[in-house]
């Protein structure tokens, strides 16, 4: 498929799902999938293989995530791995200052190569959430895909003037895990709460519908 036949493709699925874009950023988002899907033969990051799935799981989440995030907001995507939502938030909100970070060296190395060919201003940080927040402080963390709540915060533990906020993408099982967190005695001194819910669209019309949710997690004092 040469690289314009892909932007039609990739256009389609925008169109079915009511996004536009200025057409840089199209060429932005078919070449991320473009360098996503070469490196996952060789290093597992994504199962969405092509733009209708792409759209439908990878950038709707992103695309809701990117309504909660204020103009210019400094943000660090947690465990970034492929890099959603962090390189793809950093491609539809340009305003915004994108850092990643991923303790897989594999993974990070991928994610500086992504940058790099994208031309994107991200700073990549191959290091642990913790040790990063350890040195500097952002707006709010993401997350998606990484873990259960209750290991969520506990990297966050003890880093919440740094960390500030913290919103989650996760599945309809998230009043388990904050459950799970709170019987850990994660929660004390946080007001967590769900701040979207929205339809997990599936390319399969047989499947059952289910829902996600953003979860944010913040201290007590900051929602006052």
């Amino acid at each position: 498929m040469t690289s314009s036949d892909q932007r039609c493709s990739l256009q389609d699925s925008l169109r079915q799902h009511g996004y536009e874009f200025p057409k840089k950023t199209v060429s932005q988002l078919a070449r991320f999938c473009e360098l996503l899907w070469e490196a996952n033969r060789q290093v597992n990051l994504t199962r969405h293989l092509d733009f209708p799935t792409f759209v439908a799981r990878d950038l709707v989440d992103v695309m809701q995530l990117s309504r909660l995030l204020d103009q210019g907001q400094e943000v660090l995507d947690i465990g970034s791995g492929g890099g959603v939502p962090g390189l793809v938030l950093a491609i539809v909100r340009p305003d915004l200052q994108i850092s990643v970070c991923e303790s897989v060296g594999k993974k990070a190395k991928l994610l500086n190569e992504f940058v790099d060919k994208l031309q994107l201003p991200v700073s990549v940080f191959h290091d642990r959430a913790e040790n990063v927040l350890d040195d500097m402080s952002f707006d709010c963390c993401v997350a998606r895909a990484v873990g259960p709540m209750w290991k969520l915060l506990t990297w966050l533990d003890g880093r919440w003037l740094a960390a500030r906020r913290m919103l989650a993408l996760k599945g309809p099982r998230w009043v388990e895990e904050v459950s799970e967190a709170k019987s850990r005695g994660l929660t004390r001194g946080l007001v967590i709460q769900p701040v979207a819910r929205y339809p997990l669209h599936s390319t399969d019309p047989q499947a059952e519908q289910v829902e996600s949710f953003i979860i944010q997690a913040i201290p007590a004092t900051s929602s006052s």
